[in-house]
């Protein structure tokens, strides 16, 4: 029992030590959207058709080179942003394989069967597209997440709703065609060109000097929100690291490896491995290439697709994020298609 918990103990800190770059790596990139990026242009060049928007979302991972640990942050932040649901749940599933660092790792570890590079990410693609579909028949997308960060986000619609109504508001008002000496003479301060008529045009106002000495602020937002997303999603990282430590510590693995005999038992048994193990994507190329020799394509292609979006390390930063019964359903839909895409190329390849 002492061996089985110093056994554990280690376990638990090489996923801790796995996990936590890829963790930083997706809080920095996070605290950069909130920042850096103008949010209004990123929601414009989404596509509003449900099935493209999807498709955009799982292809933003390969500009966000992050795994199931990182791409947590990223997605909630894409919601915070009022980016929609389906695109944050396609990024999020397809994230930790559509990006060069994974698709690079498993070249090296399978360059001499290119078929299970190039199907790991048409596979993902696929999956990660048809799920978001799925989700954007939500109407209400605030029913999906956790009631905190639902809160945040009706208050941020609110307060988006209101901003664009005001500048309607101002856009679409006439001013008041008859002004005082004293606020005429303050716009006249203030503009270069004035003209009061039935219509007040105002043009070529100067903008207010700003201290030269002063600077910008942009990073006291980035550095706040870098602390507050790894308070929240590391307490959440060292739960599922431990259950992830546990599992592997205590439940046999030859159990799941006994089932990989046939066809459909190879896949499941590699689909339940992927999910016991909890490795990384980035290095689960070389895990995988251990079992080539006794399992067949279909099964590790099982293992490379279902595993990066199934991680149990990464259910409690998924539970920062949605509901335990949307998770769920994420889960039963990723296990049914990688299922039926690993068996249909088992039979007809």
């Amino acid at each position: 029992m002492i061996n089985q918990l110093h056994n554990a103990f280690t376990l638990f800190l090489s996923l801790l030590v796995e996990a936590i770059p890829f963790l930083l790596l997706g809080v920095f990139l996070s605290s950069a959207l909130l920042s850096f990026i103008d949010e209004s242009r990123l929601i414009n060049k989404i596509p509003k058709n449900p099935i493209l928007g999807a498709w955009i979302g799982s292809c933003i991972g390969f500009l966000f080179p992050v795994c199931e640990c990182g791409n947590v942050p990223v997605a909630r932040r894409l919601l915070m942003q009022g980016v929609p649901s389906s695109v944050a749940i396609s990024f999020l599933l397809a994230a930790p394989t559509i990006n060069p660092i994974v698709i690079w790792s498993t070249w090296v570890a399978f360059g001499d069967r290119p078929e299970i590079v190039i199907l790991r990410v048409v596979f993902s693609l696929l999956i990660a597209t048809f799920i978001g579909w799925v989700f954007s028949l939500q109407k209400n997308p605030q029913s999906l997440l956790q009631p905190a960060l639902a809160k945040r986000l009706a208050i941020l619609n609110t307060y988006k709703k209101e901003t664009q109504q005001s500048q309607l508001i101002v856009q679409r008002s006439e001013p008041t065609p008859i002004l005082s000496q004293s606020n005429t003479k303050v716009l006249g301060q203030l503009s270069n060109t004035i003209q009061v008529s039935k219509n007040i045009t105002i043009t070529s106002i100067p903008s207010i000097p700003s201290n030269p000495n002063s600077k910008p602020k942009t990073l006291r937002p980035f550095i706040e929100n870098v602390f507050t997303e790894l308070r929240e999603l590391g307490g959440m990282l060292i739960l599922g690291s431990a259950i992830a430590a546990s599992i592997q510590t205590f439940v046999p693995r030859e159990i799941v490896l006994s089932l990989g005999q046939g066809v459909v038992s190879s896949i499941v048994a590699m689909m339940l491995l992927a999910a016991i193990v909890s490795i990384c994507s980035t290095v689960d190329s070389f895990f995988a290439l251990s079992f080539a020799s006794t399992f067949t394509t279909s099964s590790l292609l099982a293992f490379l697709v279902f595993g990066p979006t199934i991680d149990i390390k990464a259910l409690g930063l998924l539970l920062s994020i949605f509901k335990p019964r949307i998770i769920f359903y994420i889960f039963a839909l990723v296990a049914q298609l990688t299922f039926i895409l690993t068996l249909g190329y088992s039979l007809f390849f």
